[in-house]
């Protein structure tokens, strides 16, 4: 296959890089009766963590020159050969679109936003409420450690950004395929298959990506949001092969499976992509967005044999070395 190399649109709305169904209105008569006979634990019995980001250590730069720490779900601080990357950062309490309802945290943020290291690029790959939060772009936008960041998104997310106090200035657009450098590093967009909006009115009038965050000794893939799709094979021949592939594992289901690939389509997808390198589960452990229990995607990927994981605890900043697995079993 070979996938399109610019995002398509219909009137004001972006296409998918292949035919996808996305939730009708009709999909509540199906999810309302598996919602009210559900009985799994969606979210913990117990109090998660607390997990604390030691940041004093990242005056030091990674050995292996290639670094992550996980704050839950897709957020995360990328450190790659000398720079910093902020993922779709996501420090609000609630993945909705106010503070007093909505899927709330599982756990606090490890790391204060006040206390981040100085940071190169702010990544946001759509934007949807688990991954872009008002607050926490904000708090970004006013913080030293961001102030000569530049701000990467996909098309139409940067009136989103600037909404909520992000400079118009150091805010960068990308399409598909698209690129941007920031000294030796550079940030490319590519192909997902999802959607985007922040009600039910303005679904697919802003962009979605996946993107390769990449140095001259380094290749990380982020998946973002993205149901399964032929797409992962050329991605992995044209910008591959990657030390680490970012998958998501969780709030997956039959009804929106073209949306959200789940476990064992991550498992199917890190193979696409080449079966190199390690594989990191994400958007899991943080919001119940789902009806599976809590647990159940790393469960299920833990227990896929013949691929390497890289599964490190809540703010645990982790160095990446080839071949080396990391399966710490915090969520037990």
């Amino acid at each position: 296959m070979t996938f399109i190399r610019r995002a398509q649109r219909r009137g004001r709305k972006f296409q998918n890089p292949v035919p996808t169904a996305v939730g009708s209105p009709t999909m509540i008569f199906k999810f309302l009766p598996l919602y009210l006979s559900n009985r799994a634990e969606r979210s913990p019995k117990q109090p998660l963590g607390p997990f604390v980001t030691d940041a004093s250590l990242y005056a030091t730069p990674p050995e292996s020159g290639l670094r992550v720490t996980w704050m839950g779900h897709s957020s995360m601080l990328i450190e790659i050969d000398g720079y910093r990357v902020l993922v779709d950062p996501m420090w609000n309490q609630r993945a909705a679109p106010v503070e007093w309802a909505g899927p709330k945290r599982f756990f606090p943020p490890p790391l204060r936003l006040e206390d981040l290291p100085p940071i190169d690029v702010v990544l946001f790959s759509h934007d949807h409420y688990d991954h872009l939060g008002a607050y926490t772009v904000g708090r970004l936008a006013t913080l030293p450690a961001t102030a000569s960041a530049q701000w990467v998104t996909s098309l139409g997310v940067g009136k989103v950004l600037e909404g909520f106090g992000a400079k118009p200035a150091s805010i960068t657009e990308l399409d598909w395929t698209e690129s941007l450098r920031v000294g030796a590093l550079e940030v490319t967009a590519l192909p997902a298959r999802h959607f985007s909006g922040r009600s039910l009115l303005n679904r697919f009038e802003t962009l979605w990506a996946s993107f390769v965050i990449a140095t001259e000794h380094h290749r990380v893939y982020y998946g973002a949001d993205s149901g399964e799709w032929p797409g992962f094979a050329e991605i992995g021949r044209e910008y591959g092969p990657f030390d680490l592939a970012m998958l998501e594992i969780g709030a997956f289901h039959p009804l929106w499976a073209d949306i959200h690939m789940g476990p064992e389509g991550a498992a199917r997808s890190f193979e696409a992509l080449g079966g190199q390198g390690l594989l990191m589960p994400i958007h899991w452990g943080l919001f119940d967005l789902a009806l599976h229990a809590w647990r159940q995607p790393i469960e299920r990927i833990s227990a896929i044999e013949g691929i390497k994981l890289w599964s490190p605890p809540p703010g645990t900043p982790a160095e990446v070395v080839p071949g080396v697995e990391v399966r710490s079993e915090w969520w037990r």
